[in-house]
């Protein structure tokens, strides 16, 4: 009986270390997650969708600590209705969405706050005559690169892990 007893107890104390290390390391470092590299694809322009999308990566965020990502949106085509200004709708007719209202650029806003770059494509702003002064919200030259789905493979080459919301 006493073997039982103590093959019992050993069991019971052989669970509880192996379930405190899980629970352990489920609250180290960005609750089990360690540093990640994100890239997040954007070229719809469907406001819902964009909308969405953001929540992803602020969900994301939540997840995994600011601290613990390097994250990037990669936007090309009709993907730059997210930043477009409204104002800038009439004048390019290559867009049918201009998604940048006061609800989209808080939570774009928020977003860089936290870390998040958002890069452009400078194909799409070039071939849609695209002002990054006066259409997109807080777009610098910094911000652009040559071409989205090339930044997009070479930020895979990278180690960046590819998400499209």
């Amino acid at each position: 009986m006493k073997k039982i007893i103590l093959s019992i107890m050993s069991v019971v104390a052989v669970f509880t270390l192996v379930l405190g290390g899980i629970m352990s390391g489920a609250t180290a470092g960005g609750k089990g997650y360690g540093k990640q590299k994100v890239v997040y694809h954007i070229n719809y322009d469907n406001p819902g969708k964009q909308a969405g999308a953001l929540r992803n990566i602020q969900n994301h965020i939540n997840a995994v600590g600011a601290e613990n990502l390097d994250l990037k949106v990669v936007l090309h085509g009709n993907g730059l209705a997210l930043l477009l200004s409204p104002d800038s709708l009439d004048k390019l007719k290559k867009f049918k969405h201009a998604n940048a209202n006061e609800q989209m650029i808080a939570r774009i806003d928020g977003l860089k706050s936290q870390g998040v770059q958002f890069n452009v494509c400078n194909n799409t702003v070039k071939g849609r005559k695209v002002s990054l002064s006066d259409d997109l919200h807080d777009v610098e030259e910094a911000d652009i690169v040559p071409s989205g789905v090339a930044e997009l493979a070479k930020l895979q080459q990278q180690g960046y892990a590819y998400i499209k919301p």
